[in-house]
Parts: structure tokens; C-alpha cells; sequence
């Protein structure tokens, strides 16, 4: 019975009910994984080693660097995605244990109800992370970080810093604004055709 409840929680997820749900788990679960896992890697990998302040002492890198990056894009953009997928999975889950059918899921009102608020979900907690991502990262990355370092040593006060591969931090980021951008744009377009696909169920019955 177990392994029934998988199997159908497995399905749900890979094949939610909407042709859009389908195309925004391709989506998101292929090229935005990708993106991030393979050229985030690349990008950021190594950005804490190649962070260098003046004088270049490794413990006044360090903090100036913790100031830098209160919390590293990577480790900031796998909780987004993760925390994104709670919603759907809560649901999907949900509809394992009642042996609910994907098909039965727009044609039934409740079911629909619940599906649409967890797609809701996902719109809030992408807009939440987009405003999170702008206050911690910016639009732009800049070449150059000054630094309060006077907590450290009173002798360093402001220090210039060099930020290692700016401009290419600048496109990633510019890249990573936009797949949140698309995520919310397919939510919002999933909850039109379910709204479209429910009038059709009304006026067929």
C-alpha cells in the first residue's frame, strides 16, 4: 500500500494535471536546476578564495567578505527551489493518500480549490524570494566593495575590496531575476487554464 502512495505521489509531481503544470516542472526541474547546479558552480564556486581586500590579510577577507555575502547566492537559490516545491508536494502528497486520479482533480471543485492555493503558494513564495534576492544581492555586481572593517580593527576602518568576476555574477544574477520572473508568469498562466478547463467541465455537465 505503501509503495501505491509513492508511486502516485511520484506521478503527480512529475505529471501535475495542467499541460502548463507539466511544462513548469520541465522547466523547473531541468533547466533551472541545471543553470543554477552547473553554472553556479562555476560562477560562484570559488569566489570566497579570489576575494581580496586591501592590505590582502586573510582574516580581514574574511570578514569583509561575510559582509559581502550575508549568505552565498547558491546556498540562498537551493532554498528557493526547495522551498518553492513544498506546496505542490504537500499537495501531491494529499492526493496520494486519498488515491485521488489527476484527472479527478479538475473535475472535482475542492480538489481544484486546493490545487489552485498551492499554486498560489508558489507565486507568493517566488515573489517573496525575488524581494529577498534584490535586498541581498542587488540588480548589479559591482568591481569594487567597501568595507566596514573598523569592527575588526579600528586601524582598517574603510577598506576597498575586489570583487572577483563581477560582470559575470551580474549576467547570472540577471539570469536567475528571470527565471523567477517566468515561474510566476506559468503559475499565473496554470491558474488561467484551470479556471478555463473548470468552466469547460460546468458547461459540458
Amino acid at each position: 500500500m505503501s509503495l501505491n502512495y509513492i508511486k502516485n505521489f511520484y506521478e503527480g509531481c512529475l505529471r501535475p494535471p495542467t499541460v502548463i503544470g507539466q511544462f513548469h516542472t520541465l522547466f523547473f526541474g531541468s533547466v533551472r536546476m541545471f543553470f543554477l547546479g552547473v553554472l553556479g558552480f562555476a560562477v560562484y564556486g570559488n569566489e570566497a578564495l579570489h576575494f581580496s581586500c586591501d592590505p590582502d590579510r586573510r582574516e580581514l577577507n574574511l570578514f569583509c567578505y561575510n559582509q559581502f555575502r550575508p549568505i552565498t547566492p547558491q546556498v540562498f537559490w537551493a532554498l528557493q527551489m526547495v522551498t518553492v516545491l513544498v506546496p505542490g508536494a504537500v499537495f501531491h502528497l494529499y492526493a496520494a493518500c486519498k488515491n485521488i486520479d489527476q484527472e479527478e482533480i479538475l473535475e472535482r471543485p475542492l480538489y481544484t480549490v486546493f490545487y489552485i492555493i498551492s499554486v498560489l503558494l508558489r507565486i507568493i513564495l517566488e515573489v517573496i524570494a525575488f524581494w529577498l534576492q534584490s535586498h541581498l544581492f542587488g540588480f548589479q555586481v559591482h568591481p569594487l566593495f567597501m568595507c566596514d572593517a573598523s569592527a575588526l580593527e579600528k586601524a582598517f576602518n574603510v577598506t576597498k575590496c575586489m570583487v572577483p568576476e563581477h560582470f559575470e555574477k551580474t549576467i547570472f544574477l540577471s539570469a536567475m531575476y528571470t527565471f523567477t520572473i517566468i515561474t510566476i508568469i506559468l503559475c499565473v498562466a496554470e491558474i488561467f487554464e484551470i479556471l478555463c478547463r473548470r468552466l469547460g467541465y460546468l458547461n459540458y455537465q
